[in-house]
């Protein structure tokens, strides 16, 4: 199994899917994402816990 964060479940209208073997993986992934596509530059818990709440697991 693995962690997917898909971008428009957190919000944005956004096609981007973050897929990682881990939690912690996706999270800091997610973050990069969010930084570089969408000028987000701090994660504060509000937003780890929305991100958290979208987060699947999935058959890789």
């Amino acid at each position: 199994m693995e962690k997917v964060i898909y971008c428009r479940d957190v919000g944005y209208d956004c096609e981007g899917v973050i897929r990682a073997k881990t939690e912690a993986e996706a999270l800091n992934l997610a973050a990069e994402h969010a930084n570089t596509v969408h000028g987000l530059k701090e994660v504060t818990p509000d937003v780890v816990k929305k991100i958290k709440s979208v987060m699947r697991e999935e058959t890789a």
